[in-house]
């Protein structure tokens, strides 16, 4: 498919000249990522707290009453917790460097009616985008040429499954981007993943302007708080500050009063004060708290800030992303449906009843070869694990043909040609009411496919149908409907629940903590996992019913909902602001540039290291580096 007066072939793109100076114009192609802070600037970190500013003003007393040993030890206390930060700090830093190198996409433009591939930073609005199934899409853009075009946008809207793409029907209908999520929209994301097919799109915004640079303009509105243990320290300076104070001036006027020696008074009554003063509390506070970092280091645990520590043990409320925390973002097949029976393939058998074998086998034959989309791995792994020594698996068939899906009809077919070359095979899968249209099934057979639906779907998965057919003739029609398709089955996908979290679940419940699910996701995909996990799962409130609450009514149905689906990025921030005005102390888990703003006002974000993005990562107070949920509990 291509866009209206959009020819691929005589395409030339931007010139060099006005790439660079549209590069000069509008700046790179990147969002600004928070600097490594200086020495003086963490040295000045540490003794802007209360806490060290004693410290300090303590060795200056010493220092003036020529107590020079004092003075030096506690300046030397000073001295050692900003070794301590600035070691954290660096270790931290090169750790995020490392993975944002990892991160960092290239793109493939044509430029001067050249492809030739740039650093992403590089591209610019009305460069000429060219995307292929692995491609890490480099900005927002409008696509003007695609083939069975998919699109990973998790990262963005937290939705576990791909997207379909369609082309624009002209430039000027859709020059204005509409938000991501949904099938059949002819624009793709910056940071999205294409998963299958290939296209040609044209870059509409760059930088801070697409939708994960406003993102990232969100959370520069959202202030960081101190934890509770810095609120309780400097509460507790202010009253030993006002002790010594009062000790002080108790003993001055004692001593001038008794003996005549104001003097000596006031340098007895600066002693009594700095006796009262703990000046090797914050020495060990902060020794405390990097040892506890180093700790769920050897766990994979990054830690950001050192004060999140201590926020980790006092949370009562843990937020958690669905996709890619407590699910594996990896489809997996869970049950197959044929010859009206069902099949569950998760239940330790080593082989698949032979009943179902024709639905596996022309669920991959309607599949890629070489898949990069999730989906289509889970098909060939399906054929790997169960029909490897069979005659179902075809190596030796060649793909003739096929049939892409489309908004007119929901399914797909690929077309194979056996050595023997006397007829052809037709693979198709889709969504079930496509396939079943192919099939021309009977009302009865309709009702029980439908309802077999429908129970799959209830329990969180991703249902898709198959179907085969065989021709004879030379010329292949130019559609499906052209096919005599027979109905094979249904596949029921599922993305897998990770291994250990049920029991890390248990054990934060055991701990006092609450866990709430926070999903862009089915509002049945959420109530699914839910069950898997040991969550309540009666209660579910979405997205547009979360929008209609005020503040206070949010208030109120955040202390028994565990379950909130169909959420957008603001609204997790809202949700966190919700929880934390009702007393609760909130960590929150995510990987997504859509959890960001939620994970830097919650009390403790937590971002995942491997599959989380930048922004998440830099928003966090602790990094996952295996991405796995259970290193936290």
């Amino acid at each position: 498919m291509q866009t209206e007066n959009f020819d691929i072939t005589t395409a030339k793109g931007l010139t060099e000249a006005e790439a660079a100076r549209l590069l000069k114009d509008v700046g790179y192609n990147e969002l600004p990522s928070a600097k490594a802070r200086s020495a003086w600037a963490i040295a000045f970190e540490v003794i802007k707290e209360p806490m060290f500013l004693l410290l300090v003003a303590g060795g200056a007393v010493y220092f003036l009453l020529g107590d020079l040993q004092e003075a030096l030890v506690l300046m030397l206390s000073v001295l050692v917790v900003m070794g301590i930060t600035f070691y954290q700090e660096r270790k931290t830093e090169r750790a995020l460097d490392a993975l944002r190198d990892l991160s960092s996409p290239r793109a493939l433009v044509i430029r001067d009616g050249v492809e030739k591939r740039i650093a992403g930073r590089d591209v610019v609005p009305g460069d000429l985008i060219v995307l292929a199934e692995g491609d890490r899409v480099p900005a927002d853009a409008v696509l003007l040429d695609c083939t069975n075009l998919s699109a990973d946008e998790s990262l963005l809207t937290g939705e576990s499954a791909s997207v379909r793409k369609v082309c624009a029907e002209s430039l000027e209908k859709s020059s204005v981007m509409a938000r991501p999520g949904g099938d059949d929209l002819p624009f793709v994301y910056s940071g999205s993943l294409v998963v299958q097919g290939r296209g040609v799109a044209q870059a509409m915004a760059t930088g801070m302007n697409t939708e994960m640079g406003k993102i990232g303009k969100a959370l520069q509105k959202v202030e960081s708080e101190e934890t509770a243990l810095q609120r309780e320290t400097n509460r507790l300076v202010g009253r030993l500050a006002l002790l010594g104070l009062g000790l002080c001036l108790l003993v001055v006027i004692a001593y001038g009063m008794t003996r005549g020696s104001w003097l000596q008074g006031i340098l007895a009554g600066i002693t009594t004060a700095m006796a009262v003063l703990p000046e090797e509390f914050p020495v060990v506070l902060t020794v405390f708290l990097a040892l506890g970092a180093w700790r769920i280091s050897k766990s994979n645990v990054l830690t950001r800030r050192v004060s999140a520590v201590e926020t980790l043990g006092s949370a009562t409320v843990l937020c958690v992303d669905k996709t890619g925390t407590l699910t594996m973002n990896r489809m997996k097949v869970k049950k197959v449906f044929a010859r009206g029976e069902s099949f569950e393939l998760d239940d330790g058998r080593d082989r698949l009843p032979d009943a179902v074998h024709e639905t596996v086998e022309f669920s991959i034959l309607a599949s890629q070869i070489d898949p990069f989309d999730p989906m289509e791995k889970a098909f060939k792994k399906l054929g790997e694990d169960y029909l490897a020594k069979t005659e179902h698996i075809h190596l030796d068939w060649e793909l003739v043909k096929e049939y892409p899906l489309s908004k007119e009809l929901l399914a797909m077919s690929r077309v194979w040609r056996s050595p023997s070359g006397k007829e052809y095979v037709i693979a198709a899968k889709g969504a079930p009411e496509a396939i079943v249209q192919l099939c021309h099934c009977d009302s009865g057979e309709v009702d029980q496919i439908f309802k077999q639906v429908q129970t799959m779907a209830q329990e969180g998965m991703r249902v898709l149908g198959v179907a085969s057919a065989s021709f004879q003739k030379a010329d292949l029609p130019e559609g499906q409907h052209d096919f005599e398709f027979e109905f094979q089955g249904l596949i029921g996908m599922e993305d897998p629940v990770r291994p250990g979290v049920p029991e890390a679940i248990k054990e934060c419940y055991s701990a006092g903590i609450r866990v709430i699910m926070i999903t862009g996701d089915h509002p049945g995909t959420a109530q699914a996992i839910a069950r898997q996990i040991g969550l309540p799962s009666d209660r579910v409130i979405t997205g547009p019913e979360l929008q209609k609450l005020s503040d206070e009514q949010l208030k109120e149905q955040v202390r028994d909902v565990c379950i909130f689906s169909r959420v957008m990025p603001e609204q997790k921030l809202r949700l966190v602001q919700a929880l934390k005005a009702d007393g609760e102390v909130v960590a929150m888990t995510g990987d997504g540039v859509n959890d960001a703003p939620a994970l830097k006002a919650a009390n403790i974000g937590i971002a995942m290291g491997g599959r989380g993005t930048d922004v998440a990562r830099e928003s966090a107070s602790l990094v996952l580096l295996n991405d796995d949920f259970s290193s936290i509990v």
